[in-house]
């Protein structure tokens, strides 16, 4: 294996050293991805919670949350030891930084996902208009396809896959927006239906911010393999004031 030391010239790693790496690597990639996939579920199953109105199921999302954060926290020591003892450089430095930001998008879609889990809790009687939750579920499925789109992208190091990830996250925030028009509408109607369209409204935004962290996922893998950040300017389509709401 070989790196580029700080004067420039070409490193090589001795092979048993090179070897241990590729083993932690592999290690750090493996657990990224059962991270991923966990996350993926807890997506699935809150929106689900949601639709149904399933406090069960809710439950069990917010559950679910502890073991993505777990593993997290084990990347995490193992990125810190992998870097430790093997004194990794250049793109091998790259691959272990990679896996520690991407975990970190993963741990934050988990919140989100939990957080809309917690409001599945808080709501009470029905939707105002079942076109609500199919704009939540659409987005939901268009998140879903992003989000393994762009692990697939991460597990293959396929930087074009990341980049179709990046550009794609305009669509989500026009939906966002859209749906946000809407529940606006609803509640200047019947003040009564205030309240709940204002959960919806955070559930959208939840699902909005996890496209969010999917293009980060999608800017992390570029830089692992291309050594530099996406100089381009993030595309963005939700320019509303709802838009710079945090994910609650």
């Amino acid at each position: 294996m070989r790196a580029k030391s700080p004067n420039g010239k070409e490193k090589v790693m001795p092979e048993h050293i090179a070897k241990a790496f590729d083993v932690d690597l592999q290690e750090l990639t493996r657990k990224v991805a059962e991270m991923g996939g966990l996350a993926e579920k807890e997506i699935a199953d809150s929106v689900d919670a949601l639709a149904r109105r399933d406090h069960d199921l809710a439950k069990k999302v917010i559950a679910t949350d502890s073991q993505i954060d777990a593993l997290q926290l084990e990347i995490e020591e193992k990125a810190i030891l992998t870097i430790a003892r093997r004194q990794p450089m250049a793109v091998d430095l790259r691959e272990v930084v990679g896996a520690l930001r991407v975990a970190n998008d993963l741990e934050r879609i988990g919140d989100l996902a939990k957080n809309i889990g917690k409001r599945v809790l808080a709501l009470s009687g029905e939707f105002p208009s079942q076109k609500l939750i199919r704009g939540v579920e659409h987005m939901t499925s268009l998140v879903l396809a992003q989000i393994k789109q762009v692990l697939d992208s991460y597990a293959a190091r396929d930087v074009t896959n990341a980049l179709i990830v990046w550009k794609g996250d305009e669509e989500i925030d026009a939906m966002c927006t859209s749906l946000f028009r809407e529940l606006l509408t609803y509640m200047m109607e019947d003040p009564r239906n205030i309240s709940f369209c204002i959960h919806l409204m955070f559930c959208a935004k939840n699902i909005e911010r996890m496209g969010d962290h999917a293009t980060n996922i999608a800017e992390t893998v570029h830089y692992m393999i291309e050594g530099y950040p996406i100089a381009e300017q993030r595309p963005k389509g939700d320019t509303t004031t709802f838009a710079m709401m945090p994910a609650q």
